[in-house]
């Protein structure tokens, strides 16, 4: 099994988890979240390009590793990937680098290398 396909499958296992359990705030909130990155003003690849900015700030790898699979399906490409790390880096400072470096591990199995 790859990388994506566990990261895949262990994450809709635990939204499972989380839905079962999960009240009116929650259920709305999951809902908010699916519907934000729908095409509308801003095309969803330009909606993932932000959620990864804003997750490589927030410092959050699961959330990374999620809009990098959903950049990729949305048709972004590996040049456009890369410049908007480089802006999340520039945003986040160097406290971002241990992330930056798992984010490029999954930009070059995602698009592949060099």
């Amino acid at each position: 099994m790859s990388r994506r396909e566990t990261f895949e499958r262990e994450r809709a296992r635990l939204n499972a988890i989380v839905l079962r359990e999960a009240n009116l705030p929650i259920k709305r909130f999951f809902a908010l979240d699916s519907d934000v990155y729908a095409d509308g003003a801003l095309p969803r690849r330009t909606k993932e390009l932000l959620g990864l900015v804003a997750s490589l700030v927030l410092r959050c790898d699961d959330c990374i590793s999620y809009h990098l699979i959903q950049a990729k399906e949305a048709g972004v490409t590996k040049a456009e990937v890369v410049e908007a790390l480089a802006v999340g880096l520039v945003v986040g400072g160097s406290i971002v680098i241990p992330h930056l470096r798992r984010a490029c591990e999954w930009v070059e199995e995602l698009w592949g290398g060099a």
